[in-house]
Parts: structure tokens; C-alpha cells; sequence
């Protein structure tokens, strides 16, 4: 991703030069078009005069809203809060600074709650983890304007890196949490279900905290599921029977339960969950366990446990850091548990001989939906998010997919449910004048062939809109080649190879876009 920074100092010792462009210091007067994602990083100043900087930073303030207001509105712009790391106050009962600094950042605030491009990073998330004198490298400030120590300059890399991450909406989907002295302290197979320590004084009040915890995670979207070497009928009767549990069975999308390896049972938990195994991340005590995962399953994270259990709250926090952190939540991700759980049901319903037969059974209903202001920020998260189902893996960002409207693209999404619940918005396509620009699925509808009905539904309004054809490619990634026959299971002509890219055409009114009857496709009005 390409960056333009605007700033007031030397920061190319933090972000580098590749793919990175900066402003000259405090310069505005140049504002590319042809960026992936604005920075504005302004930092305060050293001054000693406490009128002169408050007037410094009020200035900073009208610099950002008109370059802001020069953006492309289909391009993220992205501003860091100001933190007084070296206050040169004399008094301190001169708060002249202080309140500059506070109208300065609920400007940032309010600009982020009104235009759906602006983004903010909260600076002080970072400059709070250090002392004055551990952030500033004063040899550097006089030397080349640098602000920030080049002792924690890698740091703070690895933190705005997981920023811009988090703004792009990217994280880990699933949590795979053993039990013993992990969920509770002891072994449950030898203390009991009344002896195992979870509530009451430490440590299992630090056991109860760290469920707490868990389960506030899981209403935010992640997964959460069981891998742990117990006999089954005993944790059943724990989660059942001791009055302390916060996470119960019902709270689990898919457990595993036996004496298996774990790495075997991780592999299984990916396929009932139809989710790859770099979106998972994996907690045990167990040191042995954690190694034996490492070195036999490498896309799995896999952290260290704390050794000591009041070490857990901020063991859950560098989870979520590392991990699990967004920078905003959609009502989709609020849902992820239930469509998972149900996801987990439709499997285990797949009993019939004939496959048509289990489709008919599962009630599949389709809405057709075009983009509007409730399902935008979902449809971009998608894109950010699919890999499997994904034919060029082109990503955007919610500014992205309004720039794209405005652009005359149609874009249309689906919203899938069956007898066992609803999935929510799971599927998007991208359609620029007659070119397919990409087609996407949430991996956990696939199998059922809710793509192919999808996309030939598409297809029908397109012909009754007097589109009679389209173009198309694949591109071809590690992770897509499910999907690199899709258009020529379709219909479509490959016309050229190029680089491992396929270009595609088809006169989709000559096209058999039958859809079988047990879909029922309803367009949203």
C-alpha cells in the first residue's frame, strides 16, 4: 500500500521510503492524487513560549480540515492524535497547552464521526507504554528533526503497522483455547468439578476474569472453540454443574474433546469451521502442546501462556493487540458465533444420499441486496477478509467501494439464510460498465452452490437491463485456486493468458442461468 505522510518532522527512520511519500515539514501545498492512504502525523513541538505553541497547534487544526477537504473522498485518510510527551510548562496551573491539545483531537473525533474516510489513531496508545526520556532521542531531534528514539523506532513500526491493519479491517477469526489450567486452574480429571479453581479467591478469581474476558471477545465476533485432552463427559458436566463457568458448551462453535494430538484436532476444528488455518490462533499452558502445534501446524499463531495466572488480563489484552483488534466493529462480526454454530449444524445435517435432496432440506433463501448505507462497511470488510472465494482479491476500503458508486459501478450483495439461521451478507459482486471486476463468498456458504445462483440471478437483471455481454478474469493467488475454473464452469470463453491472469467473455443472454427451485432469491427494494 502506497502512503503519503503529511508532517511537521523527520519521520522517515519510523516508516521508511518504500512505497512512502512525505510532505516537506508543515508543507500543504502539495496533495497527491494517485495514493492509497493519506497520514497526517503532527507532533508537537518543542517551545518554551506556552501561547506561541497553543497557537501553533489551533494552526495545525485549520492545516488538517483543508487538506482533508482536498482529499479524493474515495481515499482513507488516517490522523494521529496529538500527546504532549516533553510538557515545557512552568507552571501548573497553565493549562493553555493542554486545552489546544484537547480541541485539537476532539476535532479529529469529530471529523472520524462524520465522514466514514477519516480515520484517527489514538498516539497516546503508544507514548503511554514509555517515559519522556525514553521517547525523545534528543542527539536526533538536533541533529535531523527526529522526534521519536531511534532505540524504540521498531516499536513503534510494529505498532502503526498493526494500525493500518486494523483499519483495513484485517484480523484472526477464530480462538482455539484448551481447558485445564487454561479456562481454570487445575486439572479438572483430578481436582473434580468442585475442585478446580475458577471464581472465589485467587487464583481463580484471575481464571474467572480471563473467561469474562473470552466471552466478551466472542460477542465482538471472534470464534471461540474447544481443543483440549480431557474425557469428554466430565467437561460437559463441569460447564453444566460448576456455578462459576462463564463459558459454557453453548458458547463453544466446535469442540474436540479426546485424547487425540492437538495439531490432528486443529486441522479438524478448520474443516468443520470451513476457515483456513492462518485465521486461527491457539492457547495452552502447555508448553509441550504449543511446540508440537508450532513446528506441525506454522500458519497457526500460537503465544505463550503466562506462567503465573495474574499475569491473564494482560496476557487477554496482548491477544486482542496482536490479534483480534479492528478498528471498528460491524453487525456482521456480532453475529459470527451463531452463523458459525449454525454453519457447524448444516454439517452435521448433511445426511442425505442425494445432494439435491440436503440442499432442498436447508430452506436456502437469498436477498439480493445493492449497496446502501447499511451494508457498505460489510462489503468492504469483505473484501479485506476473502480469500478463498475472491477471483482477483482486489481489496477496499468502505471510502474505496463509495468512490466506486460514484463511478457508476453496480455492486450488489446477497444476504443468505436457511432453516437453521441466518449468515448475513456473505457474497458481493463488482460490475464496471460491462467487466466483471470481482466476484466474493464468505467461505462459510460455500458448497452449496449459492454462487453460481448468485451470480446467474445477476446475470438475468443485467440482460433485462439490455446488458447482453461481459468480461471477466481470474487472477490467481495461494489461496483462490478453488475458484480459478469458476467462469468456464459458467459459460465464459477464456480469451488470453497473461501471466497466470485469465481473461474472460461470454454473451451472458446466450448463457444458461437456470437456477434450480430450491433457492428462493427475493431482491431487496
Amino acid at each position: 500500500m502506497k502512503f503519503f505522510i503529511f508532517r511537521n518532522n523527520t519521520l522517515e527512520n519510523i516508516f521508511g521510503t518504500d512505497e512512502v511519500e512525505y510532505s516537506g515539514y508543515e508543507d500543504i501545498s502539495y496533495i497527491p492524487q494517485n495514493t492509497s492512504l493519506y497520514l497526517w502525523m503532527y507532533q508537537i513541538p518543542i517551545r518554551w513560549n506556552q501561547k506561541q505553541l497553543a497557537d501553533e497547534i489551533d494552526a495545525y487544526i485549520r492545516k488538517m480540515q483543508l487538506v482533508f477537504s482536498q482529499v479524493p473522498q474515495g481515499k482513507e485518510f488516517v490522523a494521529f492524535t496529538l500527546v504532549d510527551i516533553f510538557p515545557t510548562r512552568f507552571t501548573d496551573a497553565n493549562f493553555i497547552v493542554r486545552e489546544a491539545i484537547v480541541r485539537y483531537n476532539t476535532q479529529l473525533y469529530n471529523m472520524a464521526g462524520t465522514n466514514v474516510n477519516f480515520k484517527v489513531i489514538d498516539f497516546s496508545e503508544f507514548t503511554s507504554r514509555y517515559r519522556s526520556e525514553e521517547l525523545i532521542g534528543w542527539k536526533f531531534y538536533f541533529i535531523s528533526q527526529m522526534y521519536i528514539s531511534s532505540k524504540i523506532t521498531s516499536e513503534f513500526a510494529t505498532w502503526v503497522d498493526s494500525k493500518i491493519q486494523n483499519i483495513a479491517l484485517k484480523r484472526k477469526k477464530c480462538l482455539i483455547l484448551d481447558l485445564d489450567n487454561t479456562l481454570w486452574g487445575g486439572v479438572l480429571g483430578e481436582e473434580g468439578i468442585n475442585g478446580i479453581q475458577i471464581g472465589g479467591d485467587y487464583p481463580g478469581k484471575a481464571f474467572l476474569y480471563f473467561q469474562e474476558a473470552l466471552s466478551a471477545l466472542s460477542k465482538e465476533g471472534i470464534i471461540l472453540s474447544v481443543c483440549s485432552k480431557n474425557n469428554e463427559e466430565d467437561v460437559f458436566d463441569a460447564w453444566e454443574q460448576n456455578p462459576f463457568m462463564v463459558l459454557r458448551k453453548k458458547d463453544f462453535v466446535a469442540i474436540r474433546i479426546n485424547w487425540n494430538d492437538k495439531a490432528s484436532n486443529i486441522v479438524e476444528l478448520s474443516k468443520e469451521l470451513n476457515i483456513g488455518l492462518d485465521s486461527m490462533v491457539f492457547i495452552d499452558d502447555n508448553p509441550a502442546e504449543r511446540e508440537l502445534v508450532k513446528q506441525t501446524l506454522p500458519m497457526v499463531a500460537v503465544p505463550d501462556f503466562p506462567k503465573q495466572a495474574y499475569m491473564l488480563p494482560q496476557f487477554f489484552m496482548q491477544l486482542v493487540r496482536d490479534y483480534f483488534e479492528v478498528y471498528e466493529i460491524t453487525g456482521e462480526d456480532k453475529k459470527k458465533t451463531e452463523q458459525y454454530k449454525a454453519n457447524a449444524e448444516r454439517t452435521r445435517e448433511a445426511k442425505f444420499l442425494n445432494f439435491e435432496d440436503f440442499l432442498r432440506s436447508l430452506e436456502i433463501k437469498i436477498e439480493l441486496q445493492k449497496v446502501d448505507s447499511f451494508n457498505i462497511s460489510r462489503i468492504a470488510q469483505m473484501t479485506q477478509k476473502t480469500n478463498q472465494f475472491n477471483l482477483t482479491t482486489q481489496r477496499y476500503s468502505e471510502a474505496d467501494v463509495r468512490q466506486l458508486l460514484d463511478n457508476q459501478w453496480k455492486i450488489y450483495c446477497i444476504r443468505v439464510s436457511d432453516k437453521f439461521g441466518d449468515n448475513g451478507i456473505t457474497g458481493a459482486v463488482f460490475i464496471a460498465d460491462n467487466s466483471i471486476e470481482n466476484i466474493l463468498l464468505s467461505c462459510r456458504i460455500l458448497g452449496k452452490g449459492i454462487e453460481t445462483a448468485f451470480i446467474k440471478f445477476v446475470f438475468k437483471l443485467l440482460v433485462e437491463d439490455g446488458v447482453s455481454a461481459l468480461e471477466a478474469k481470474f487472477i490467481p493467488t495461494l489461496k483462490n485456486r478453488q475458484v480459478a475454473d469458476f467462469y468456464d464452469r459458467l459459460g465464459f470463453s477464456v480469451m488470453r493468458v497473461e501471466e497466470g491472469v485469465k481473461y474472460y467473455m461470454a454473451n451472458i443472454d446466450k448463457l444458461d442461468l437456470s437456477i434450480p427451485d430450491y433457492y428462493s432469491i427475493t431482491v431487496k427494494q
